[in-house]
């Protein structure tokens, strides 16, 4: 696929973002007007599945020949392939968006071969773009590159970094004691045995969190239970911006975008270094993923 091609479908995407956009702003949930999938945090609501059918609408009228995999549409067996594949978290924080808070977003990706290629994502409530081609860089609102500071400072240690994680929907169980048992150790002090990192924001969508390292906003992201739809836009823009995308278990250098497992690192040098200080703090292991 070239480049005009992915031009093309890179502006498609940023058009339906904007609808999409348009859609949630307007919109009025509320804690009380949400469903759960799961349980009582892990919630959809109808704006969610509005949006996502015009979405996958939109796409199936001018790609029918792409498959598409969407977060209010996925059953329990389905896989992503090699096929290209738009991979479409509608609102990528739900929950920030029942409560009004302005850290939700559009997630639109598009993988070749699982492949992160294509990424927009849109948090329409303040207006933020963020897109990347693969091989063709990334930008904040289209015309300003990625990371925002082109020369960033090197990655010396855990201990200067302003780490982003999230403690997700399932509350119990080995994988959220992985969490919590991690998340005290990085902010344990270094006569501790901790990493006593500057600090740590769990702020409730993966799609941004990854544009915030990618920006260098953040310098570390660490998840573990999110899903393809809510990665593959932000880790295309991250791996255009010069960051690196990691598994969440120590020691795999290269994960799958449905692996369910992710450690994103800045740019900046010294990022391989850096996973592997952020690995030798993750207390256990992480039985969700592949």
């Amino acid at each position: 696929m070239d480049v005009k091609q992915l031009e093309e479908i890179r502006d498609h995407l940023v058009s339906i973002a904007h609808k999409a956009g348009d859609m949630i702003t307007a919109a009025h949930p509320s804690t009380g007007s949400s469903g759960s999938k799961k349980n009582s945090v892990d919630l959809v609501t109808e704006t969610d599945q509005a949006v996502e059918k015009m979405i996958s609408t939109a796409l199936a009228e001018k790609y029918p020949d792409y498959s598409f995999m969407g977060e209010e549409t996925y059953k329990p067996g389905d896989v992503l392939t090699d096929a290209p594949t738009f991979v479409v978290d509608p609102i990528d924080g739900t929950t920030n968006f029942v409560h009004s808070f302005p850290y939700a977003c559009i997630s639109l990706g598009f993988a070749v071969g699982r492949v992160p290629t294509v990424g927009v994502v849109y948090n329409p409530f303040t207006r933020t773009l963020y897109s990347g081609i693969k091989g063709h860089g990334a930008f904040l609102n289209e015309t300003i590159p990625l990371p925002l500071n082109q020369q960033p400072e090197p990655l010396k240690s855990l201990s200067d970094c302003l780490v982003c994680v999230e403690y997700g929907a399932d509350r119990s169980g080995n994988d959220y004691a992985v969490k919590t048992e991690t998340f005290t150790k990085l902010c344990t002090t270094k006569e501790k045995g901790g990493a006593m990192v500057h600090s740590i924001r769990s702020l409730g969508s993966a799609a941004l969190n990854l544009c915030g390292v990618a920006s260098g906003h953040l310098d570390v992201y660490w998840e573990a239970g999110c899903w393809a739809w809510d990665v593959c836009a932000g880790w295309c823009i991250l791996n255009e911006a010069g960051g690196i995308m990691v598994d969440a278990n120590p020691g795999n250098w290269e994960p799958k975008i449905e692996g369910r497992r992710y450690l994103a690192v800045r740019q900046g040098a010294g990022q391989k270094e850096l996973a592997e200080e952020f690995w030798s703090y993750v207390q256990g292991k992480f039985d969700v993923g592949a």
